[in-house]
């Protein structure tokens, strides 16, 4: 049996800040805008390529301190590319870092221990992740 991981709730301040962030800056698909009169609202959005949507949103989500969720990760086949498409959408991102030494060699030096950071603005952290093959 497979078990997968297909939604996190990501906890903001603003939904309609965060939706243009993360769908206009991240480039991340809205899957749906749903309301329910005026206490509900849920945004869910995917990162293209992703099986693992975010949801945001107001009165149907758990109750967590905006900007309280750390280290979520996404994954990029290049990740310097993936860094220079961030820089272009306006999004405040680290250098890449080399993070550990790589238990075999890879073809591209960054597989595995090549990342990015970056944080929404309401401060939730995001880690970006170069994984080019997976064995």
């Amino acid at each position: 049996m497979n078990w997968t991981l297909e939604v996190v709730v990501v906890p903001v301040s603003d939904v309609d800040r965060a939706k243009a962030f993360y769908a206009d800056q991240l480039g991340f698909n809205v899957d749906h805008d749903t309301a329910v009169g005026d206490s509900v609202r849920i945004v869910q959005l995917t990162p293209p390529g992703s099986g693992c949507s975010v949801v945001i949103g107001k009165g149907a989500v758990p109750e967590m301190p905006p900007g309280s969720l750390k280290g979520l990760q996404l994954v990029v086949a290049d990740l310097q590319k993936a860094r220079a498409e961030l820089v272009e959408r306006g999004v405040e991102v680290s250098e890449i870092q080399v993070l550990g030494e790589n238990p075999s060699p890879t073809p591209d030096p960054l597989d595995n221990v090549g990342f990015v950071f970056f944080s929404d603005p309401d401060g939730n952290s995001w880690g970006v992740q170069q994984i080019s093959a997976r064995a």
